[in-house]
Formats: C-alpha cells, sequence, structure tokens
C-alpha cells in the first residue's frame, strides 16, 4: 500500500520532469539560444569517458508528508523519513566516450544508494562479477520491515548460509554472464524485454519535438559563482496530453506492460506550470532541478525539489574479499530482493 501511495504522488511530476528534459534539448525557434545551450551540454556528457549523477529529493519529512495529504495517512513515519534522505548515484568509467561505448568498451559500473546514516545498497559491475553489499538492518528500519537479527542467521537453512555475508552487509559477487543469461529467461518469460530499441526511441523524440515547440517556453538567467541557470517551462496538462496524443500511433512499438495514460488520467492531471532548471557552468550541464510541490492540489507552503547533479565518477573498483554467490542461491528470498535494488 505505501509504494502505491507513493507512485501517486510523483508518477506524473517524474514525466513532466523527463518531457523537459527532452523539451529543453529539442529548443523552440523564439529560444533556440537557451535550447542549444543545453542541447549543447547534453551532448557533452555523452563525450565524457567518466560519469557520475547523483539524484536526491530535497523537503523535509514535514513538507513531504503536507504534500502527501490524505494519502500520508498511509505512509508509515519511517518511509517518509527514508524518501526525504535518499541519494542514488550512479557511476560509469569507459574506455571511449559513453556516446560511442557498446558493451565491452565499458571499464566499470556502480550505484549507490544512501541515505542520512550512510550506504543502504551497493552494487558494481567490474570485469567477469557483479558485486552486491546492503545494510539489511538499516534498509529494514527504514521501510518499516525488519530483517533478521545475527541470532537468526544462526538459524538459517544449511541451504541458505551462503547468503550469510550479503546479510551481514559484506560485499558478495556474481557472474555477470549468469546473471545476463537468468535477466533474458525472465524477459523471455514475460513476453518480452522492457528496454526501448534505438529506432522506437527516435521515434518517440521526434513525436515530442513539434509539442515541444509549442507548450515549452524558455528563460536564462545568471546563476552563482558563474553559472547560468536556463528555465524550461509548460503547463503541466498541456504538455502530457500533446505528449500522448503524439505517442498513441507508437503504443504498438512500446514494450509489453507499458500503457500510456488514459484520457481520465489526462483529464485528472494538474492544470499548472511545471519548471525545470538547467544549470550549466562553462558550457558544463552541472544540475538539473524541479519543485514537485507546484503540482500538488494544495502545496501549503511546502517545497520538494528534485535535484540531478552531474560530475566525474569515483571509485568503481572490484571490492576485495567479495564471497562469490551462486545464481541459484542468490535468487532466493533475501538475494532476489538485492536483485530488485
Amino acid at each position: 500500500m505505501p509504494k502505491a501511495v507513493v507512485r501517486r504522488a510523483f508518477t506524473g511530476v517524474g514525466c513532466a520532469a523527463a518531457v523537459l528534459v527532452t523539451a529543453a534539448a529539442c529548443g523552440t525557434v523564439q529560444n533556440l539560444t537557451a535550447g542549444q545551450k543545453v542541447d549543447s551540454a547534453v551532448e557533452r556528457l555523452g563525450e565524457q569517458k567518466s560519469l557520475a549523477f547523483g539524484l536526491r529529493l530535497d523537503a523535509d519529512p514535514d513538507d513531504l508528508t503536507a504534500l502527501m495529504g490524505e494519502d500520508s495517512e498511509e505512509v508509515p513515519p519511517e518511509m517518509v523519513e527514508f524518501f526525504t534522505g535518499l541519494r542514488v548515484d550512479v557511476s560509469v568509467k569507459s574506455k571511449k566516450p559513453l556516446a560511442e561505448s557498446g558493451e565491452k568498451d565499458v571499464v566499470g559500473v556502480g550505484m549507490k544508494i544512501s541515505g542520512d546514516d550512510g550506504a543502504l545498497a551497493e552494487y558494481r559491475v567490474v570485469g567477469d562479477y557483479t558485486y552486491y553489499r546492503a545494510d539489511m538492518q538499516a534498509m529494514g528500519e527504514a521501510m518499516g520491515m525488519p530483517f533478521p537479527g545475527a541470532d537468526d542467521l544462526d538459524e538459517l537453512p544449511e541451504s541458505e548460509q551462503q547468503l550469510r555475508p550479503l546479510l551481514e552487509g559484506d560485499w558478495v559477487k556474481v557472474n555477470t554472464a549468469d546473471l545476463a543469461d537468468a535477466t533474458e529467461d525472465a524477459d523471455a518469460g514475460s513476453g518480452g524485454s522492457d528496454d526501448i530499441d534505438a529506432k522506437t526511441q527516435k521515434k518517440i523524440l521526434d513525436a515530442v519535438r513539434g509539442v515541444v515547440a509549442r507548450e515549452v517556453g524558455f528563460k536564462t538567467k545568471e546563476g552563482k559563482d558563474g553559472t547560468e541557470v536556463i528555465t524550461a517551462e509548460a503547463n503541466f496538462r498541456d504538455l502530457l496530453t500533446g505528449v500522448i496524443d503524439k505517442l498513441q500511433p507508437l503504443k504498438g512499438d512500446l514494450p509489453p506492460g507499458a500503457e500510456l495514460p488514459t484520457s481520465k488520467d489526462l483529464k485528472d492531471a494538474p492544470n499548472k506550470k511545471v519548471a525545470v532548471d538547467f544549470t550549466l557552468k562553462n558550457g558544463d550541464l552541472t544540475r538539473i532541478e524541479t519543485d514537485l510541490a507546484v503540482l500538488a492540489d494544495d502545496p501549503k507552503g511546502a517545497e520538494a525539489p528534485l535535484v540531478l547533479t552531474f560530475g566525474k565518477a569515483g571509485d568503481i573498483s572490484a571490492p576485495k574479499g567479495a564471497s562469490e554467490i551462486p545464481l541459484d542461491e542468490f535468487g532466493g528470498p533475501f538475494g532476489s530482493g538485492m536483485l530488485g535494488v
């Protein structure tokens, strides 16, 4: 139930932010210079061989609770704290510019999910292995679902003792090739992959361009420390309705299970303006920010900035001392949860 509430609260805003990111790269005739600047900055990200980005919600618990309104009664206080302190950091390094990189060019990929008290879960893909670790106790407390303690681990069946390092927060590793094979089998069993091929991606982008040119406006201002802030702004309902109308002819090309919003969904979408700020420094994109609170029915003065920052990737080396776990063991009741992190 809490997950459903959170999805209702934020899915629409995420769609708006994603569309406006695309909007800035497309540009409009009257705002060509601003659109070109963001477009160029996005392209420069693809020219890097090392890239990191971090995603966080800069809201305090009281503001987030206020924005949820009546739905907040269904969300445990621990989960509210979890989301307001949550940060996701992703890093990637390659031998070639990222825009030109294939699977064999990538040196390492890493993702870390952190809370106020440190890392909750982390994985790295380096060489032949995918490495995982998680603070199960902290995750359980944050989500209101306590995990087994040290005494409980002693009572695990012999068949699950290989999972003990994972449950104790140590690094474990799984053969990446085996993991890829298992993912392919799962995709086949569910009717296909969730990925959208490059041809369909281009069709989607082309369909969005005309709507963006009509609905989105840009403005530029000077920021701090020599930065430039370009704001893309549009009416949420008009923009979303226009985009979905253009995507309807393409719905047959979307992955299985991907459904476009219905006319009722669009009618219920907030009839409000949403803005996304792009911060550039020396031509490089360093930050994207949008306030989720503007789409609430009654924000009551609350703020909930969603912030995406960019920089160079840090350490993505293979952790020492990681215990190897066979994939069939890792897919058990505890391991399968890590695969979904």
